[in-house]
C-alpha cells in the first residue's frame, strides 16, 4: 500500500502516518493491540513502541530477567513489523515503583528521546485502557491521558485519534468502559501469533496468558464483526 496517494490503511490513517502505542511492560503491545499494530505496519502507517519499564522479579510460573525480556521484546516487535521500539526504564533491582512517579511518567511520555508525542509526532496514540487492574497499567493509563491532552497548535503534539487498548486479564474490571470500536486483524493474526510466542517467559500453556485464549477472544470479538478476528478499543478521541 505505501506509496499509493490514495491508500486508507486502518483507522482511516494514510500510508506515511505515524502511530505510537505506550505500553507499561514489554509485551503489552502485543496481547491487546497487537494483530492492529501489524496491520497498520503492513499498510505503510509507522508505529513506534514505548514500552515504559521491565524490572527484575519473581512471577507467578515465571520470573522476569530484564535481559531476557528485552530480546523478546525486540523479537515480538520485529514481528510486528513496528518501526522503532524502546524501553525507557530498565529496574535491575526489582525495588521501582512507577506508581509513585507520576509526573516522570507524563514527561516520558510527552517528551522521551526516541518514542514519544514530541519524537514520533503520532496521528494516533494507543494507550492502557482506564479499567485494567495491575497498578502499572492504572498509572501509565492516568499519565499518557494526561499526556494526550488537547494543545493550541504549535505548543505540543496532540494525536487526533486516542484508543485504549487491552491487557491480558483486564475482564477482571471494575470499570465499565465502551469498548464499541473494532479493528479486523484477521490477514494479520499469525503476525500477532509470533509476536506472543516470542514472549516465552510470558505466555503460559492456559489460562489468560495462553496464546490459544488470546486466540480465543480475538475470534469472538472477530464474530461480531463477520470476520476471523478482530481487537476491541476504547474511543477516548477521534477527530478527522
Amino acid at each position: 500500500m505505501t506509496g499509493r496517494p490514495d491508500a486508507v490503511a486502518a483507522l482511516g490513517l494514510r500510508p506515511g502516518d505515524r502511530a505510537l502505542v505506550v505500553a507499561p511492560h514489554p509485551d503489552d503491545e502485543t496481547i491487546g493491540p497487537g494483530g492492529t499494530v501489524a496491520r497498520l505496519a503492513a499498510e505503510g502507517v509507522e508505529v513506534h513502541v514505548l514500552c515504559v519499564t521491565v524490572r527484575a522479579a519473581k512471577m507467578w510460573g515465571s520470573s522476569s530477567d530484564p535481559s531476557v525480556r528485552n530480546q523478546e521484546f525486540d523479537k515480538a516487535c520485529a514481528a510486528l513489523g513496528v518501526t522503532g521500539a524502546t524501553i525507557a526504564w530498565i529496574d535491575e533491582t526489582g525495588t521501582m515503583d512507577i506508581c509513585n512517579r507520576r509526573r516522570e511518567l507524563v514527561d516520558l511520555i510527552e517528551k522521551h528521546e526516541v518514542a514519544s508525542l514530541a519524537a514520533v509526532r503520532p496521528h494516533a496514540l494507543f494507550i492502557p485502557s482506564e479499567g485494567g487492574y495491575h497498578q502499572d497499567h492504572q498509572a501509565v493509563h492516568r499519565a499518557a491521558f494526561a499526556a494526550a491532552r488537547v494543545q493550541p497548535a504549535g505548543l505540543k503534539p496532540t494525536p487526533r485519534i486516542v484508543l485504549g487498548y487491552r491487557g491480558v486479564e483486564d475482564r477482571w474490571s471494575a470499570v465499565n468502559e465502551s469498548w464499541w470500536l473494532h479493528v479486523d486483524t484477521s490477514r494479520h493474526w499469525e503476525a500477532k501469533e509470533e509476536a506472543l510466542r516470542a514472549y516465552g517467559t510470558q505466555m503460559r500453556s492456559s489460562g489468560p496468558r495462553s496464546v490459544e485464549q488470546i486466540r480465543g477472544i480475538d475470534a469472538a470479538t472477530g464474530s461480531s464483526m463477520n470476520c476471523a478476528y478482530a481487537e476491541s478499543f476504547v474511543p477516548y478521541r477521534l477527530a478527522y
